[in-house]
């Protein structure tokens, strides 16, 4: 048995709305005050030498702090740093949430497509992250939006004021924020109950004979690499994409994605189940260096949602950014096959 770490409640993908794929970005980052559960793969290995193993962030020496601490169970059980494990336990660890900072206004430009008193929609930029995390507490949409809207909905706290959905990092395309705590609460809802429909663009590797399809595949953390998502049946939650082809470039597709669920990076996973990952996508598949392109080849082009204050139905349009328009410019001229 391979041993796996999965946090417990993983957030669905809508960092969009944690939605992420492109919603969610939930992110690509854990929280780590959820309990964390693993399965011993070698029999006889110490407790405190099995934890550093699976999970790299942790020393020795905090492995024996947080087992001392009564923060690891072995199927339920407190045990000793010397314990010896046997195939199959489950080992669940807890780990102390850092202090999060509180985000700060920062005057960085925004493209804006929509603002009024209750939400703001905005063209997020490929390599901008949605919200502080590690490893990038400034320069993100959240210290951008902070600056010129002076308040957002508070319901996500002080790290992801505003935040109904995300975006990863390196996904650009429209986004809604919340300005109030009632617009917030009425754009989750309408994420949640599929009311809110996004539209994505993505550029693939090979060929997509079929003009359309449907991919069902649960998803959920990588049982090898817990940076990663895939296909998880066992401990996955269920998600859907519908694709449609839009151009074919030989070696390369222009293809539309239609979000049924949210999850994290869903349609990364999901194109790359059926052989086809996204140009540029280095965790998913490779990246091809005579491409104009830097991540993964993915833009949320449009949103429909019905304004929270006025009912009245709304739909935002994105345009492709430069470099995936270079790209299907170099593709279409036949400089790639």
């Amino acid at each position: 048995m391979n041993s796996f770490a999965k946090r417990a409640d993983e957030p669905d993908s809508m960092d969009d709305m944690d939605d992420m794929d492109g919603v969610s970005e939930p992110s690509e980052t854990d929280d780590p005050a959820e309990p964390i559960r693993l399965v011993s793969d070698v029999a006889g290995e110490r407790l405190d030498r099995f934890l550093p193993r699976v999970l790299p962030e942790l020393s020795r020496v905090h492995a024996q702090r947080l087992i001392a601490s009564g923060d690891v169970l072995v199927d339920g059980r407190a045990r000793r740093a010397s314990y010896a494990l046997s195939c199959g336990e489950r080992v669940t660890c807890r780990l102390p949430a850092p202090e999060k900072p509180e985000a700060l206004p920062e005057h960085i430009p925004l493209d804006i497509l929509y603002e009024d008193g209750d939400i703001i929609v905005v063209n997020k930029p490929r390599g901008m992250t949605v919200h502080p995390a590690p490893g990038a507490w400034h320069g993100t949409l959240v210290n951008a939006l902070l600056a010129h809207c002076g308040d957002l909905s508070g319901i996500n706290g002080v790290i992801r004021p505003g935040i109904v959905h995300r975006l990863d990092k390196d996904t650009s395309g429209v986004m809604v924020a919340a300005k109030n705590d009632m617009a917030h609460m009425n754009l989750a809802e309408q994420i949640r109950t599929k009311k809110a429909r996004r539209i994505y663009n993505a550029i693939v590797h090979g060929n997509i004979v079929e003009p359309s399809g449907l991919i069902e595949g649960a998803i959920g953390r990588d049982p090898k690499n817990r940076k990663r998502m895939a296909i998880n049946r066992e401990h996955g939650k269920p998600a859907v994409t519908e694709f449609s082809v839009l151009e074919r470039f030989g070696d390369y597709t222009l293809v539309e994605c239609v979000l049924r669920t949210g999850r994290t990076h869903q349609i990364r996973v999901h194109m790359s189940s059926i052989g086809h990952p996204l140009a540029g996508d280095e965790k998913y598949g490779s990246r091809d260096p005579h491409l104009p392109i830097r991540g993964q080849a993915l833009h949320s082009r449009r949103l429909a949602l019905v304004h929270p204050r006025t009912s009245r139905p709304m739909e935002f349009e994105a345009p492709l950014p430069g470099d995936m328009q270079e790209m299907l410019g170099i593709l279409r001229n036949h400089r790639i096959k």
